[in-house]
């Protein structure tokens, strides 16, 4: 129980860390803006849309390799159930609410830049998917012979775009 609490602490901490970054940014662009030094605080705002842009990225692949797994695990076993459904309609959400740009509309990333997060990022879902599937009797490679890779992307590209109207 004393570890789980420090591993708790450590991603508060983590966190924490983040939010004091974002202030301190926020306070250089404050400070930059009043000293009239426009080219330097464009050139920060520059970064943190770059930083906002990455952190979505991330989001959007961490909720494409939950799919991921998901679908493997489906095309593998030739089944599905609830729990697996609802990891994928969850993620699928997920996907959708965070791609998509509120106040500016459209999205953070278009479909072709989705298709390199899921290529990117299969390996390791299959590799985690073969921990799963079967109760994790077959190695990833042996469990990929079960199922089409490429089926498994375009059915989560197709079900990504669907979902989220790209």
């Amino acid at each position: 129980m004393e570890m789980a609490g420090r591993k708790q602490a450590a991603m508060f901490q983590t966190r924490g860390d983040e939010e004091v970054t974002d202030m301190k940014e926020l306070a250089e662009l404050r400070c930059l803006i009043e000293q009239q030094h426009y080219p330097e605080a464009l050139g920060l705002i520059a970064e943190m849309e770059a930083m906002s842009r990455e952190d979505k990225v991330n989001r959007i692949g961490s909720f494409i390799k939950i799919l991921l797994i998901h679908l493997i695990k489906q095309q593998a076993e030739q089944r599905t159930t609830r729990a697996g459904d609802a990891s994928i309609a969850n993620a699928l959400f997920e996907i959708g609410k965070t791609n998509r740009r509120r106040k500016a509309g459209g999205v953070y990333v278009d479909g072709e830049e989705i298709r390199e997060i899921i290529e990117e990022h299969y390996p390791y879902a299959l590799a985690y998917a073969a921990l799963e599937a079967f109760g994790g009797r077959y190695p990833a490679e042996e469990l990929e012979t079960m199922f089409a890779p490429d089926r498994v992307m375009n059915e989560a590209l197709s079900r990504i775009l669907e979902h989220t109207a790209l």
